[in-house]
């Protein structure tokens, strides 16, 4: 009797909550499920059309409607705050909304490294002011061979070689490729984050770090003029002095000299860097809006009918937006060829993503490799190459798309030919 007492309290008193909170909880987790875009269905054909939405829309003037309410605008990505201090170390907690955009929480919680930007701010001082890293000494592996000169697919394996900068997966870095799909399947084939781990050294390497401060100087979405300002600018000229010391880009500029593409005037060849990567141009009919860095490296946002992304073909860009939240990985893309599947190791990976809620059905980029390397290798393509670039990297065979917008780059990426 005393027992059917105390029961009939409880319940009159609220007992009931844990069944409650379940409820709420399971209310909750559906909540954040998300709707998927419509992808088109059958795979060669999608991977066409996403490979064309890279280049074919180049150099067509498409008229944008006009904004009518200036506040609706996309705003540049501000220059997040330094970490509180912390040396490294992970945070297992989801994390936090930043920058206006909000984190969700379709998977479970990730770790997440404390990016270290100590030093960023002193990349906005004039380029004659900051300190740079030892220059690599002249040597005969600089110096391109006859075969070389007469072969670009081994000009682009002797920068592979050169790229003394690489990464080196399950040392620097752990990836996790979750399972395989096609890219016209919906479904989230991936449990987790792609980037399970990256060594804390690898963000304070010279080139790294200067590259990494550049990627949030643009508006990443197309169509709205950027503002590049004068601290910008000497980010950008601190960027090419830097990687002009490493080995990839002395091959570079030998190779070039030898083809009579640019003088022996090493400053000259600064210049020719400096254009060719920053220097803004039109797309998608709204003139300087773009330009080859942030197409390629940090990616945009089609607004015209469905939105779609472009571009962003870099591993570090990948890394940071993954660890913000701002990018979910869904899997990577079956091969085109029987082969085999990609794993920890891979550094040519096909995969699937979305950026700040937007699909990109069909990307590629090479995991682990450098700055230096990703310039060097598309700069090479650019000036001696075609818009189809087979070539052998190491262990990888690949074509090496380069797409251009009259004199510009207007886009390159690696297909894993395997």
């Amino acid at each position: 009797m005393e027992g059917l007492v105390k029961g009939l309290l409880n319940v009159a008193l609220g007992g009931d909550d844990d069944r409650n909170q379940r409820q709420e909880d399971g209310t909750d987790e559906q909540s954040r499920s998300t709707s998927w875009a419509q992808v088109v269905s059958g795979e060669e054909g999608h991977e066409q059309n996403n490979r064309r939405s890279e280049g074919g829309d180049y150099g067509r003037n498409q008229n944008w409607g006009s904004e009518s309410d200036e506040s609706r605008r996309p705003q540049k990505i501000a220059n997040e705050g330094y970490e509180d201090g912390r040396q490294g170390g992970y945070n297992q907690s989801q994390p936090e909304a930043e920058d206006g955009w909000e984190t969700v929480g379709k998977k479970p919680p990730r770790r997440h490294q404390q990016v270290r930007k100590d030093s960023w701010d002193n990349f906005k001082r004039p380029a004659s002011e900051q300190e740079y890293s030892n220059e690599v000494e002249d040597n005969s592996q600089l110096e391109p061979t006859q075969t070389e000169l007469n072969d670009l697919g081994k000009a682009c394996n002797k920068l592979w070689e050169l790229d003394y900068n690489r990464i080196t997966p399950g040392k620097d870095y752990e990836i996790d490729c979750g399972e395989g799909k096609k890219s016209y399947q919906k479904q989230d084939m991936a449990e987790g984050s792609l980037f399970t781990w990256l060594s804390e050294d690898v963000l304070t390497k010279p080139t790294i770090s200067r590259f990494c401060s550049l990627l949030d100087n643009y508006n990443p979405h197309e169509g709205y003029k950027e503002q590049v300002t004068s601290q910008e600018k000497q980010e950008q000229a601190a960027f090419i002095e830097e990687i002009c010391r490493t080995a990839p880009i002395k091959y570079l500029y030998k190779y070039l000299c030898a083809k009579g593409v640019v003088s022996g005037d090493y400053q000259e060849f600064k210049r020719l860097l400096t254009s060719l990567w920053f220097d803004l141009y039109g797309r998608g009919g709204t003139s300087s809006c773009s330009s080859a860095f942030e197409h390629v490296f940090v990616g945009e946002i089609k607004n015209r009918g469905e939105q779609s992304v472009s571009g962003f073909h870099n591993w570090l860009q990948f890394y940071m937006e993954e660890a913000k939240g701002r990018v979910d990985y869904q899997g990577y893309i079956f091969p085109r060829r029987r082969g085999e599947t990609p794993d920890s190791e891979t550094q040519v990976l096909t995969l699937q993503f979305e950026w700040k809620g937007v699909l990109k059905s069909v990307s590629s980029t090479m995991i682990g490799v450098s700055p230096e390397f990703e310039i060097a290798l598309y700069t090479l393509c650019f000036y001696m190459g075609g818009e189809d670039n087979y070539v052998e990297l190491g262990p990888y065979y690949v074509n090496i798309k380069c797409y251009r917008l009259g004199n510009k780059l207007g886009s390159a990426f690696p297909i894993a030919e395997s």
